[in-house]
């Protein structure tokens, strides 16, 4: 029997979650859908420049599963961007940080912007 999924803590979900070309049909054969923990790793690691196992902490999973996560979302931008298909950023395992600091970070982006 294989080990249950962990959740990923997640210190909030984006403001915008589609992106792409405009005018662009959006359809199954021309969107790529990004989970929400992928979307995390990238905002950790590239906006806010963790390292890989800062990120795991932080998302409180382990640090091959950030790479494994990274990767795939690194996949899906490269995907995204070079053949000009949509980028939904939705669903995924995860869990919402309250925003107090409660399990949070110094990259927790509700407590930065005072999301509560």
């Amino acid at each position: 029997m294989p080990r249950p999924r962990k959740w990923r803590r997640v210190c909030g979900l984006p403001d915008n979650d589609r992106f792409g070309p405009l005018g662009s049909p959006v359809d199954s054969k021309n969107a790529i859908i990004m989970n929400v923990d992928e979307y995390e790793t990238i905002r950790l690691i590239d906006l806010e420049r963790f390292t890989q196992e800062e990120c795991a902490d932080q998302m409180d999973i382990s640090r091959t599963t950030v790479q494994g996560i990274y990767s795939e979302a690194r996949k899906k931008l490269a995907e995204s961007l070079v053949n000009g298909k949509v980028l939904w950023i939705e669903g995924g395992e995860f869990l919402l940080c309250d925003g107090k600091g409660n399990g949070c970070g110094r990259g927790c982006h509700r407590r930065r912007h005072g999301r509560q």
